[in-house]
């Protein structure tokens, strides 16, 4: 017999039959449930409807129709309870999970550097944070202290971030594709032109070098030092292993796959820098390790040397943007040909025609350039040597 208003109100524990599977549940607690009992894919199941002191008969038996109906066109009330209670991995596992799927057909530096960005300037904002609550708005808070600072770090972040909510949506855990095409318009707009750099001026880096050869000696100055001396890319000095370097002959060959034109780069090696290898090669780990590392193992981050112009007082300048200094130093105050200046940089020549008849790297020629920019860095400590005045012999 269907179930009325004053039977619902008055019922006593137990269960109460409205008709069609729609049952009223009473415990001795006092509690009253509506339950709908329905079978699905062979299988006798109970549905929760809600509260009868929130929902009304009447109510009840709407939502029993509602459900009935949908259940019939496929819907599974159970697979859409577990799917909202699923978990939701928080943003930094998310990203790791990332990392660790798309990582694999990545070229080892790439891999390594990948999740660096993350750990310094995003997961300690938004780290705990559930992915799925992970909208433009955080990344615009997760950017804003970085963004002028340092602009391609930040731009690249950003296009990492996005890999990230991409690949949580496929998993499941976010619901819809997030859009970031409004994130930049939460931000200042970078002046710098893309691809450029900020260099200091060529004549104030001897007396940046003098402060970093005084000072005392740690991975993180050695590794400056000689990215300045050899002019090369910050990632060339972070993953250069023993196995490269032969310093009898005072040359340093970085195999292709580490170099950003896939080409095999033979540097010269200044006495300066013969120096600072073999003072190293002296307080080793292993013979074939990292050079720049403390265990030999794990190679130093990409803003240790970033950091130490910092700690210096110097803002806005990039470790990369001395290779534009020596650059420039060569432009204005040596004879040598642009194209050779261009080789010692490790850049492609642009013509295609050219690069396939020029055979040549400058090698020799090269070897006199980076000697000649050796001197200038050390303009600054040889003036302070010749000017303080030598003690009278006791």
């Amino acid at each position: 017999m269907a179930l009325t208003v004053l039977k619902v109100k008055n019922a006593k524990p137990g269960r109460h039959v409205d008709g069609r599977g729609l049952c009223l549940v009473v415990k001795p607690s006092g509690s009253r449930t509506w339950v709908l009992r329905m079978q699905l894919n062979g299988q006798r199941r109970d549905y929760g409807m809600g509260s009868a002191y929130d929902v009304p008969l009447a109510d009840a038996r709407m939502a029993a129709a509602e459900l009935r109906r949908r259940v019939r066109d496929g819907f599974d009330p159970v697979a859409e309870r577990q799917k909202a209670r699923r978990i939701i991995p928080s943003f930094e596992t998310a990203t790791r999970a990332c990392h660790e799927t798309l990582g694999d057909g990545w070229k080892d530096g790439h891999h390594s550097r990948w999740l660096s960005g993350f750990e310094r300037h995003v997961f300690p904002r938004i780290g705990r944070k559930p992915v799925d609550k992970v909208d433009s708005a955080c990344v615009v808070e997760v950017l804003s202290p970085i963004w002028l600072e340092i602009p391609e770090t930040a731009r690249r972040i950003l296009q990492r971030i996005g890999v990230v909510l991409d690949f949580a949506h496929i998993k499941g855990w976010i619901s819809g594709e997030v859009s970031l095409r409004s994130v930049r318009k939460g931000l200042p707009r970078q002046t710098e032109k893309a691809g450029h750099f900020i260099a200091m001026p060529y004549a104030d880096v001897p007396a940046l070098m003098t402060r970093l050869a005084a000072a005392a000696a740690t991975t993180g100055r050695d590794a400056l030092r000689f990215t300045i001396y050899n002019a090369v890319r910050s990632n060339e000095t972070r993953f250069a292993v023993w196995s490269e370097f032969d310093l009898d002959k005072a040359i340093w060959t970085i195999p292709g796959e580490r170099m950003k034109a896939r080409e095999t780069h033979i540097v010269p090696l200044s006495l300066p820098v013969v120096a600072l290898l073999r003072r190293r090669w002296n307080e080793r780990t292993s013979d074939d390790g990292l050079v720049f590392s403390n265990s030999g193992k794990k190679p130093i981050s990409d803003m240790t040397m970033t950091k130490l112009l910092r700690d210096d007082g110097i803002t806005g300048v990039t470790v990369h943007g001395f290779r534009s200094a020596f650059t420039d130093w060569a432009a204005e105050t040596t004879a040598f040909p642009k194209e050779v200046v261009e080789k010692a940089l490790a850049h492609k020549l642009p013509n295609r025609v050219e690069a396939a008849y020029r055979r040549t790297d400058f090698f020799e020629k090269r070897r006199d350039l980076m000697a000649r920019w050796a001197a200038h860095l050390d303009t600054a400590r040889a003036e302070a040597v010749e000017a303080t005045p030598m003690r009278e012999a006791a």
